[in-house]
């Protein structure tokens, strides 16, 4: 992915409803800004499963999030910012996870804030 987009907006592969792979699109997004404790990660790669295939399919996540919104619960990249109160991490981390699993993490995307720390 290119890293070329403006600080305050980013690209992001989101969905409004249910379906097959067409109903994904590419849109231009605010970017996140990591919270107290939580790290803002540069995604370099996002992983596609099973959980994503059938979450897109059926519209909804498994916690009752409607669509619209953006898929990816495994992700890998680098540490672009932290929050306050993150001592673990610090910029240019190599990190990979599943952040807030089964919730909805946004690892489709060019950034996605993540807990720190496991929850």
């Amino acid at each position: 992915m290119d890293h070329t987009t403006t600080p305050s907006t980013m690209r992001a592969v989101t969905q409004d409803v249910a379906g097959p792979p067409e109903v994904l699109r590419l849109v231009r997004t605010p970017r996140p800004v990591p919270g107290r404790g939580e790290i803002l990660v540069r995604v370099q790669a996002a992983g596609v499963n099973p959980a994503d295939w059938k979450t897109r399919q059926r519209g909804v996540f498994s916690d009752g999030t409607p669509a619209p919104f953006t898929l990816g619960f495994d992700v890998a990249g680098v540490v672009a910012e932290v929050g306050a109160g993150v001592t673990l991490f610090r910029t240019g981390d190599a990190v990979f996870g599943m952040p807030r699993f089964p919730h909805v993490a946004g690892a489709y995307a060019e950034y996605v804030a993540a807990p720190a720390r496991p929850g």
